[in-house]
């Protein structure tokens, strides 16, 4: 008879590594399997993304499985977006309130660190190389098979967790099974990374900030790095005039980055080089349901919910799928009768967030740069700051634990509020004129419904 604690985790990626953490606190023994090498022992896999946007919900995971502090060492903070704008100047729009700040890290070194973590619990075993092969979803087990020297364990589990990315293998199992809905969107773009490296260890932008150069139908972004270097990451159509696809000489991509991205282009002496070897990845929102099958199995993070990644959330959405199930194994005792209920919890919010992560693209890639939509910005931060009970979309998200689902709901009303506050006559005099703040006043407290 298995132990009723003994869990088996596929996948030891960011959200497999948090989980084995948070499961093995609860009293779990957690057995975690990666395909991927032992990351002490190899460079980080070519193709993933190297650095991400850690906030809000993705910290209070972490300080739930007493990490916080080793993420802070290897993170660096970024209080807003720095826009480069196409004329050639700047202009920078903080994230929040003051002190509100969300952090660069590197994929890699906070897998290590999560992992580093987890090898110190005494219930929690790491295998690597280990590729899952078949999911036995009627005898309760799994067969994976080591890439090294070809042999196959088969091993049963109590609960066997699906952690493992956008193409889980776990999930392909539950496919055909009863009335298990699944699918899986790809944007016409693409992305490729490329970095800016440091001035003798020193950054070459402003370290602090997120770089934005939006370009209404393409954009570049970077993020820094601990080592004084920049990951900036193209945000391009595959088809087109301004695409993949048109970008094939040496000559073409210089011309772009010229045109487009002066002063980036300036800063990457090897564009051409590195254009050509980095890869070109593609972009997919996955949905399905259910992830809980029977009780014994479950999808976590990107195996139940992969999203783009244009509102920093995707890993932040894994971390906190990860902290809201501790959260009820801990209220409810028992990790199986937990399952039900985190999938009640989850599926609602992962599906909120593949939605604001889609709008949010169009908001850095076409607006952030647009005198009107940056004045409606003006507008709402006053409304935030003065008016109680009101906060803007992006601090709901990144600021908060309200539910996704629920985040996006306010936030489509208070985007209708918004547009009725754009009418009115002389609205960008809002500083200057008493009258025009009565109205937004008198039009927010009657759609906040006082």
């Amino acid at each position: 008879m298995i132990e009723d604690k003994k869990v088996v985790l596929a996948g030891g990626g960011l959200v497999g590594s948090l989980l084995a953490l948070l499961l093995g606190k609860a009293g779990y023994e957690v057995d975690v399997y990666e395909k991927r090498p032992d990351p002490l022992m190899t460079a980080p896999e070519k193709g993933r993304s190297i650095n991400l946007a850690l906030s809000h919900r993705g910290i209070r995971a972490l300080k739930a499985a007493g990490v916080e502090q080793e993420m802070m060492n290897i993170a660096i903070p970024m209080k807003g977006r720095y826009i480069h704008h196409e004329d050639g100047s700047n202009s920078f729009q903080p994230y929040g309130d003051e002190g509100q700040v969300i952090y660069a890290v590197s994929r890699a070194d906070l897998n290590k660190t999560l992992l580093n973590k987890a090898r110190e619990a005494h219930n929690v075993n790491l295998f690597f190389n280990e590729r899952c092969v078949k999911v036995n979803i009627e005898e309760f087990n799994i067969e994976f098979e080591n890439k090294q020297d070809g042999t196959i364990k088969n091993k049963e589990f109590s609960v066997l967790f699906g952690a493992d990315g956008a193409f889980s293998q776990v999930r392909s199992a539950l496919l055909p099974t009863s009335r298990f809905n699944y699918s899986q969107e790809y944007l016409e773009y693409g992305y490729k990374e490329l970095t800016i490296p440091s001035d003798s260890g020193v950054h070459r932008m402003e370290k602090n900030a997120l770089h934005i150069w939006p370009r209404e139908k393409f954009m570049l972004i970077a993020l820094p790095n601990l080592d004084g270097t920049f990951t900036a990451t193209l945000f391009l159509p595959f088809e087109g005039e301004n695409s993949f696809a048109s970008l094939k000489t040496d000559s073409q991509v210089e011309a772009f980055f010229k045109k487009y991205f002066a002063d980036a282009a300036d800063l990457i002496p090897e564009l051409n080089k590195q254009f050509a070897e980095h890869p070109t990845s593609a972009l997919v929102t996955v949905k399905c349901y259910p992830w809980v099958y029977e009780n014994r199995i479950a999808l976590i993070g990107d195996a139940a919910h992969a999203i783009v990644p244009f509102y920093g959330q995707g890993m932040n959405a894994g971390f906190e799928d990860c902290r809201v199930l501790y959260d009820l194994i801990t209220k409810n005792g028992s990790l199986k009768a937990s399952l039900q209920e985190y999938q009640g919890l989850r599926k609602p919010a992962g599906d909120a967030v593949g939605q604001l992560a889609l709008q949010n693209f169009i908001e850095m890639r076409d607006l952030v740069g647009d005198k009107k939509f940056l004045l409606r910005k003006k507008i709402e931060a006053k409304i935030h700051h003065k008016i109680p009970g009101y906060l803007p979309l992006y601090s709901m998200v990144t600021f908060s634990d309200l539910p996704y689902h629920e985040a996006l709901d306010k936030g489509k009303k208070q985007d209708r509020l918004m547009e009725e506050i754009m009418k009115i006559e002389d609205v960008e005099a809002l500083t200057e004129k008493r009258e025009v703040w009565e109205k937004i006043e008198e039009l927010v407290e009657r759609g906040l419904g006082r």
